[in-house]
């Protein structure tokens, strides 16, 4: 076939960017000789990579409720230019990414202008923690969601939602990265002096909440554990706060900025006291037993019992089906509990052998997709592709 494959992409972030930008790379390798072009929303580097883009992404890169609230007027119109250039475009396939708020609705507009459009949304909304109902809202403008988690399309099946596809997660390219080489190994097995990683999350709820009692947890296991070094990777808006937040602890951690310092830190820490979130995962698959914490508000945490329906939040557990990493949520986040669990995690013994043996089996089922999510992803598209031409719908 001469004609070039026509793809359209929707990346509202920079966390979209980086999946879209393999996606297009590896599309054209297994296309090629034939031509792909692009068109859509994007960032730099899916602008330098061919995209014609329709808008600059920063019109629409906006987090927050305040933020999205002043940028309202421009985000709606932004969704209206992306449908209706989308259209205009004609795509053989429409891949929209992450940011669901904006890309879902700009998918809907498009099924409704163009309803022969294939269309695949790579990385699952959490249906499957809480607001389920999104699940079949989305099934008649998405014909295929990609999936970064192996237990969301069982999920989605459930749910009613669109058929779901477990492409694997970028993580699994980056082992390497995460854990420790030959020349490493000797500080992640110090048990006298370990390097402990402390993770409060990359908001400023988060950080808020939960600082005072990682600050208390952390002076415990120094008091048990004196040749401990304790290392927090900040991210580089938040340094500041987190600088002043650490001041008044008995031990205050060496806080280390960019992704270089913190996989870094990954490879040679023994253990982590972290936030609960997509971190969790990062660790196991990094084979750092870990303490997870979540503390907020007093209403939040009461709209999270009424809306979320799952054993756990860690991600790890909801893979594997029970509880491996240990999670205290509010009122259970004690600095004595935390530190109990982290000082267990830290020494040789049963609670850190049983961690590990877990998080080997994550690796395992998250390896069940295959090496490359990317190249599975273009697999997945490419069948839905074929099977819509071929009269299929979106089966």
């Amino acid at each position: 076939m001469n004609e070039p494959f026509r793809l359209a992409i929707v990346a509202g972030e920079a966390s979209g960017d980086a999946l879209a930008l393999r996606f297009l790379e590896t599309l054209r390798r297994r296309l090629a000789p034939r031509e792909v072009i692009v068109t859509g929303v994007g960032g730099e580097a899916l602008v330098a990579a061919g995209l014609a883009p329709l808008f600059p992404q920063a019109d629409i890169a906006v987090m927050g409720f305040g933020p999205v609230v002043a940028r309202l007027p421009l985000l709606l119109r932004r969704m209206e230019d992306a449908a209706r250039g989308i259209a205009r475009f004609a795509p053989d396939l429409l891949l929209t990414i992450d940011a669901p708020d904006f890309s879902l609705r700009v998918a809907k507009k498009v099924r409704a202008r163009t309803p022969d459009i294939p269309i695949a949304h790579w990385v699952c909304p959490s249906v499957w923690a809480w607001r389920s109902g999104r699940a079949r809202r989305m099934t008649p403008h998405i014909d295929r969601i990609l999936a970064l988690l192996p237990f969301e399309p069982a999920a989605l099946e459930r749910l009613q939602g669109p058929r779901t596809v477990y492409v694997g997660h970028p993580l699994i390219e980056r082992l390497d990265e995460l854990r420790p080489a030959p020349a490493e190994a000797p500080r992640r097995a110090d048990v006298a002096s370990p390097l402990v990683l402390v993770l409060p999350g990359s908001r400023r709820s988060e950080i808020r909440h939960l600082m005072p009692v990682f600050g208390a947890a952390v002076a415990r296991i120094a008091e048990r554990l004196p040749g401990a070094r304790f290392v927090l990777p900040a991210v580089p808006h938040l340094k500041d706060e987190i600088a002043q937040a650490t001041a008044g602890w008995t031990r205050p951690p060496e806080i280390v900025l960019g992704e270089a310092e913190k996989l870094a830190a990954f490879r040679g820490a023994r253990a982590a006291l972290a936030a609960s979130g997509t971190v969790t995962l990062e660790l196991a698959l990094a084979q750092v037993p870990t303490v997870a914490a979540y503390r907020g508000a007093g209403w939040e945490a009461a709209i999270a019992r009424r809306l979320i329906k799952l054993p756990s939040v860690i991600l790890p557990n909801l893979i594997l089906g029970r509880s491996v990493v240990p999670e205290f949520i509010q009122e259970d986040a004690t600095a004595q509990a935390l530190a109990g669990q982290l000082e267990e995690a830290l020494a040789e013994g049963e609670g850190r052998a049983r961690q590990l043996a877990g998080f080997a089996e994550v690796e395992m089922i998250m390896r069940s997709a295959g090496e490359s999510p990317a190249a599975n992803a273009v697999e997945a598209a490419l069948a839905l592709v074929s099977s819509r031409a071929g009269g299929a719908g979106g089966a």
